[in-house]
């Protein structure tokens, strides 16, 4: 499951523009195709996902074994209620961009409080935003200069070179070869953040505080493989749908496009 904004508006973060995706893996699992659109419903909450699973039988519920979300609280509250026997993926492209996220806002603060204003062109913080956030073996010689002449260059940057080593350290450990590997390296992240941090370390902390709350579902991925791409892939083809029909103003007339583009019911309408 996913959230997907199905209206751009002037106002996006509005709740009404926000819906939440529904898609079954169990074709991509079992090799007979690709995950399908279940359903699209009104909304961002616990409370959307908690009414949809009860509406289903329970029979259906019963089967399923696997869900995969992102760090959105409310679509993990909602599963532990009503599919206690489910295991719970955290993705980690989510878990990766929520580090990304603190290391540039780690970068954003410490460009605030040594200017005293938003980052400029010329700003070393500002003009090395991209290679921060560019993993190490990608790096070309010359970005790797550029990083060591940041860290060498002031002591006020300590905060973001250390935030940059962690973020780093988690893509390492989606990206090790062995899952068992990485699953140690990860859980060696959560405990080591876990311990405590020394202060000008905030965004790490707040980092540290969500993969402790969240630890078992992000270690679950090593153990069973299962992500998000999927329905992030499908989330694409919803965007570049909207895209073709030039907007939509009716969600229900979105929703059934949708079933029908990305559901696999096309198939059976060809059919007729």
């Amino acid at each position: 499951m996913d959230e997907h904004v199905w209206k751009h508006t002037r106002k996006p973060g509005q709740p009404s523009n926000l819906v939440t995706i529904l898609v079954d893996l169990t074709p991509l699992v079992d090799g007979r195709g690709p995950a399908r659109l279940l359903d699209i419903r009104p909304g961002r909450s616990a409370d959307v996902l908690r009414t949809w699973l009860q509406e289903r039988d329970p029979g259906f519920r019963e089967q399923v074994q696997v869900v995969t979300m992102d760090g959105f609280t409310g679509y993990a509250s909602a599963v532990d209620q009503v599919l206690p026997g489910a295991t719970k993926v955290m993705d980690p492209f989510h878990v990766v961009h929520l580090a990304a996220d603190k290391l540039t806002g780690c970068r954003q603060r410490l460009q605030r409080e040594t200017t005293g204003r938003r980052g400029r062109k010329d700003d070393p913080l500002y003009k090395h935003r991209r290679t921060l956030l560019t993993r190490t073996d990608y790096l070309t010689e010359r970005q790797k200069q550029r990083l060591d002449m940041l860290w060498a260059t002031d002591d006020d940057y300590v905060a973001l070179e250390v935030t940059w080593m962690f973020y780093q350290d988690v893509i390492q450990a989606y990206g090790h070869p062995k899952k068992s590997e990485g699953k140690k390296l990860m859980d060696r992240i959560i405990n080591t953040l876990r311990k405590g941090l020394p202060k000008g370390l905030e965004e790490l902390a707040q980092l540290g505080r969500t993969l402790w709350r969240r630890r078992e579902d992000v270690l679950a991925y090593f153990d069973i493989g299962a992500s998000n791409g999927p329905v992030e892939a499908i989330n694409g083809r919803l965007e570049h749908l909207r895209g073709i029909a030039l907007g939509f103003r009716n969600l229900n007339h979105y929703i059934l496009r949708s079933l029908i583009h990305s559901g696999q019911i096309h198939n059976r309408i060809n059919a007729l």
